[in-house]
């Protein structure tokens, strides 16, 4: 197995080697790597339900869909992302309990008491400090897992959604559970940097065969161009999620208004909004319109309608 320590901190980058790797090789990959803000949704999830449109877009941090299937996760400078892609028997690729062991291992090692609990999580003491998401590829397996160890857990907090009545779909749900961050009782490691270093250094000790690899110029070059021809583009982080009807009541120019969107490939297909004439009218512009704070609000000033900053998310 080959470890490896990305040198990049770009989140679209990351996700894309890890993809490369996966589909156009046979050697087996551990991957470490600390991203930038972002939120990460599953494969099968759809984007606008599972975040906070508004915290998301008022602090400038990308939603990015990611190959594996499971739940929304936050990453940033204080969430080690842990990757296997390893070579795998038919019938038995999907095993988290496989995927999980080394990494619990690991923390034990260090002195904490980690546990594998539920479907795929690891969890300290009750607390949630990694969620798991797998991804088959023929006769390979992606294993997705994170690690909190010093996130900002306000921010976490913030840029997933917690009421998500608005939306009717088939997309996979999140399961929210309490979290806590390593750091609060590892005091080994000084900050996430050292932490990363050691638990590279547990496994080229512990794992046979197991040597530090760095990425090749091709191999940087198809992940650079995949992360924009696909981790960066709407079709993939939002039009690819299943189709949704949104449905909420609102305030609008002292009226109570109710409006109903339905979402196919990220395009609102039909909208009806009651309350007033104007905003009646402007429904039907609305349809084939992006499901996008940008993109409406372009059609509500074109429409010569009113819509502040903070009205919009009223749609969201």
């Amino acid at each position: 197995m080959y470890c490896i320590i990305p040198e990049s901190d770009d989140p679209f980058f990351n996700l894309a080697i890890e993809e490369i790797l996966l589909k156009n090789s046979e050697d087996e990959y551990l991957l470490l790597g600390i991203n930038n803000p972002s939120v990460i949704i599953g494969k099968h999830q759809s984007a606008n339900k599972e975040v906070n449109t508004k915290f998301l877009f008022e602090k400038n941090i990308p939603v990015i869909r990611r190959i594996s299937g499971g739940g929304t996760v936050f990453h940033d400078k204080g969430n080690l992302n842990f990757t296997f892609i390893r070579q795998s028997e038919s019938g038995k690729q999907v095993d988290f309990r496989k995927n999980t062991q080394p990494v619990i291992d690991f923390l034990v090692s260090s002195g904490i008491d980690a546990k594998f609990e539920g479907k795929n999580d690891i969890k300290v003491g009750g607390f949630k400090i990694s969620g798991n998401a797998e991804h088959i590829h023929r006769n390979r397996v992606l294993h997705h897992g994170t690690l909190l160890f010093s996130s900002s857990l306000g921010i976490l907090r913030n840029s997933i959604r917690k009421d998500k009545s608005c939306y009717a779909t088939r997309a996979v749900d999140s399961n929210p559970s309490s979290v806590m961050n390593l750091n609060e009782k590892l005091t080994i490691f000084h900050d996430i940097y050292e932490f990363r270093k050691e638990m590279m250094h547990y496994f080229l000790k512990t794992w046979p065969d197991t040597k530090a690899y760095k990425l090749q110029g091709s191999e940087t070059e198809e992940a650079l161009s995949l992360a924009e021809t696909k981790y960066k583009s709407w079709e993939w982080n939002y039009a690819y999620g299943p189709e949704y009807i949104f449905r909420n009541n609102f305030q609008l120019d002292g009226k109570l208004h109710s409006c109903s969107l339905s979402v196919k490939d990220g395009i609102i297909i039909k909208c009806t909004i009651e309350g007033s004439e104007k905003m009646a009218y402007l429904a039907n512009k609305l349809a084939t319109c992006r499901h996008m704070v940008n993109d409406m609000q372009m059609v509500f000033n074109e429409g010569k309608i009113n819509i502040t900053e903070e009205e919009i998310f009223n749609f969201f």
